[in-house]
């Protein structure tokens, strides 16, 4: 089974072939990015750094759509909810709430955490963990913040 990265790669080329532009634009793009975060992080490219990258440059395009919204750029909004879906198809599903809850208070259990000064420790404990991939850390940190006193 090839790796997400493989499958952004071989998704270039397709879209390319098939002169889809907004498709091959926005992978290409996607492309660039793990591979600049792969040079800053110097590491390989691997699962992690792009399930990363692709969550990172999901929430920058939701982000700027919202700002988009706000100020009237209809155009903008419509471009950017199309490459936003092209991104979607990529990143794995995450989590669901009661398995993430129950991962959750495993990790404090293992930790010894107490309190929310810990919480650092939980979230770190979280990230060695091989669901990590699957993990949204937005939604995990506001479950460890409700679970600690």
């Amino acid at each position: 089974m090839p790796t997400t990265y493989e499958t952004i790669r071989a998704d270039i080329v397709a879209a390319m072939k098939a002169r889809d532009t907004a498709t091959a634009t926005a992978l290409r793009t996607l492309d660039a990015a793990i591979q600049r975060a792969a040079m800053d992080a110097n590491k390989p490219i691997d699962e992690a750094l792009v399930v990363a990258t692709l969550r990172k440059s999901a929430k920058n395009l939701a982000d700027a759509r919202a700002e988009f919204e706000k100020g009237g750029r209809a155009d903008l909004v419509a471009a950017n909810t199309a490459e936003l879906a092209i991104l979607e198809k990529y990143l794995p599903k995450g989590l669901d709430a009661a398995k993430l809850d129950a991962l959750i208070a495993e990790v404090i259990a293992a930790t010894g955490a107490t309190s929310k000064k810990e919480m650092g420790k939980v979230i770190g404990a979280l990230k060695q963990r091989p669901e990590a991939a699957l993990i949204d850390f937005g939604a995990a940190s506001k479950i460890v913040q409700a679970k600690l006193p």
